[in-house]
């Protein structure tokens, strides 16, 4: 249950770090670098406030504990749209707007209850789609999908980051952050997860014949080193690779969970969903021991989180 717990509040803890930050250019930060939890800022949010990163990442965990039902989860993220569920102070204040028109588009499908249509989103979306918003929430779906082939692992990944990011791009960067992730959980040191990883995905790209289009993408992070790239050579706005990128460089950079957060928050630009996408690998290889305690304190609806890992670890740790 620990290894959910840290999840779970590494993930949201480092997007709350990182909401009041979010959209400063980095040379912003090279001047007044952010090592603290800060209040109010970008989106006049008090301390503690988690975006819509998180809700969508606990909306997807609150589905997962049920099984998994497409139609349930894209019901989470309309009632999260609508109705406000898991919001931080019950008001949805950040939204991308690929994020928004996706779920626009799911309501008019259950309204139409055409809910084999939810498996086919992922045909209709193109490559100017492919921002970060499916995978900042994905984490969750690990637990779902480990220990499965990896072409069913995609399958999976595929549906879920369609219901707001259908691209393949999209679909594969959640799949290579999944695969990571899958050999933290198993106690693998992090360069050696990355190591792993990379050759699964290799693998994964001849054995489904992965267009060279698409391939191309992921060279610098799948066919390359990626943390002995300059800061200068990282990008940490909301195009899906560039997030993939830079949470893998802040990973692989570092030794803490505040470090590597922080590394990411002082990156600038969308600040919030790096910080998201790295804090939650963070919390499960580090755990949260160098976090002040009243920051975890400060961090909106704590204990409803804390409730949630409880019965995510119930389904999925038995």
């Amino acid at each position: 249950m620990k290894t959910i717990t840290n999840m779970f509040l590494g993930l949201s803890l480092a997007d709350a770090l990182g909401v009041p930050a979010e959209f400063k250019p980095r040379k912003h930060f090279t001047a007044f670098p952010v090592d603290t939890m800060l209040e109010f800022g970008t989106h006049h949010q008090p301390k503690g406030t988690w975006s819509d990163d998180s809700s969508l990442t606990f909306c997807l965990a609150e589905s997962l504990i049920q099984g998994y039902n497409l139609k349930d989860i894209a019901l989470n993220f309309i009632k999260w749209k609508r109705a406000q569920l898991w919001t931080p102070h019950g008001s949805v204040f950040d939204i991308g707007i690929q994020t928004r028109g996706s779920i626009d588009t799911l309501q008019r499908i259950i309204d139409n209850e055409d809910f084999e249509a939810l498996n086919f989103l992922k045909y209709e979306a193109d490559e100017f789609t492919n921002g970060n918003g499916s995978l900042m929430r994905i984490l969750p779906l690990l637990f779902l999908i480990k220990g499965k082939p990896i072409k069913a692992q995609f399958d999976i990944v595929w549906e879920v980051s369609a219901l707001t990011h259908g691209h393949i791009r999209s679909a594969i960067s959640c799949l290579i952050y999944l695969k990571f992730a899958e050999y933290i959980i198993n106690n693998i040191e992090l360069r050696e997860a990355y190591s792993l990883m990379q050759n699964d995905i290799k693998q994964f790209f001849k054995e489904e014949s992965i267009s060279e289009y698409e391939i191309k993408h992921f060279n610098r992070i799948i066919n390359n080193d990626i943390s002995i790239l300059e800061e200068s050579d990282i990008s940490s706005d909301g195009y899906v690779i560039n997030t993939l990128e830079a949470s893998f460089w802040c990973l692989l950079t570092t030794n803490s969970y505040l470090e590597s957060v922080f590394k990411a928050i002082n990156l600038g630009e969308d600040t919030d969903t790096t910080a998201t996408v790295v804090g939650g690998i963070a919390g499960m290889v580090y755990g949260l021991d160098d976090v002040p305690k009243d920051w975890i304190n400060a961090l909106a609806r704590k204990n409803d989180i804390l409730k949630l890992s409880e019965q995510f670890s119930k389904t999925y740790l038995q």
